[in-house]
């Protein structure tokens, strides 16, 4: 293996580098979204018990960026819904986030299998 200013490189390890870039770039914010929509279902089931235990036949519910009073077996129904829909999105980008993970799991190896420490792949950001 040539060291690290005599190594060539190649228009394939230019395209798999950038490969890369993009697959850590997207992986960061499909772990943003994922964090995000964890958060919203927390939100989703703590609403959820607010209304199991409310007195109220009316409550309000936000549609869009304004609050609507509904009836409180309307506001469950969409409520659930609300929450099978965000479980079936993170579902997605989790599956997603695997396939990226494996994606950038081969490029690491032939990165460094023809640059070895020349190249840095490791993201810092993740502990």
């Amino acid at each position: 293996m040539a060291q690290g200013s005599d190594m060539e490189v190649t228009w394939e390890d230019q395209q798999n580098i950038c490969s890369f870039g993009n697959l850590n770039n997207r992986l960061h914010e499909i772990a943003a979204k994922i964090n995000a929509n964890k958060k919203l279902a927390e939100d989703f089931e703590e609403a959820g018990n607010e209304l199991m235990i409310t007195d109220e036949e009316e409550v309000k519910y936000v549609l869009g960026e304004c609050f609507a009073y509904l009836p409180n077996d309307t506001a469950e129904s969409r409520l659930e819904r609300a929450t099978e829909e965000l479980e079936a999105e993170t579902s997605v980008l989790e599956e997603e986030q695997a396939d990226i993970k494996k994606k950038m799991a081969v490029l690491k190896q032939v990165l460094y299998g023809k640059f070895g420490n020349s190249i840095n792949l490791e993201d810092e950001t993740q502990s």
